[in-house]
């Protein structure tokens, strides 16, 4: 990402909007936007996937659940902010992912521009296929600035998606003990 050249594009935006950047607190606001962007976009470089660390499972197989680790990103279509909470729920097979690449993989997936339901489709499916885990459950919930700010200008309003995979998916026992574990306050 040419930091330098995000810049002078929003040197650009801002004089076509009608802000001019002469006043001391404008003069470095497309500069403090390039860095922004380079960390907000940061997902977009391959480079940055989490790295994960699997421990042996010795024994353990039930349901593991880690609830509303925050999550911000930007929707594709506006570039807009949107926000909120991923959960995740899993049932290990040999191997453990260590509890703290939840939020590092869910940072990881949400510093692109995005739509919530590709989101959860690919932090269930990294899980799935990293961990070689039995069942994987997301489920996000996201504020859309696209929503609220502009259009509709819905406030509060609170989008859900989910992913499923393995026996979450055909076990409807299981299944329900995931979400009772991920939605119950």
């Amino acid at each position: 990402m040419d930091q330098d050249k995000i810049e002078d594009l929003f040197k650009e935006v801002l004089k076509e909007i009608g802000i001019r950047e002469n006043t001391e607190v404008l003069k470095n606001t497309p500069k403090r936007i390039a860095r922004a962007y380079k960390e907000i976009f940061s997902g977009m470089d391959d480079g940055n996937e989490p790295r994960i660390t699997l421990f042996k499972n010795p024994c353990y197989d039930d349901i593991l659940a880690v609830k509303d680790i925050p999550f911000y990103s930007m929707c594709e279509h506006h570039l807009l902010p949107f926000f909120g909470t991923v959960s995740i729920a899993y049932i290990p097979g040999n191997k453990i992912l260590g509890l703290s690449k939840f939020p590092r993989i869910t940072k990881f997936f949400a510093a692109k521009p995005q739509v919530q339901e590709r989101l959860t489709k690919e932090v269930a499916d990294f899980i799935n296929e990293k961990v070689k885990a039995k069942g994987v459950l997301v489920i996000i919930k996201a504020r859309h600035m696209c929503m609220e700010m502009r259009g509709i200008k819905s406030r509060n309003a609170e989008t859900r998606s989910s992913a499923i995979r393995g026996v979450f998916r055909k076990g409807k026992e299981t299944r329900e003990e995931a979400l009772k574990l991920l939605l119950e306050e």
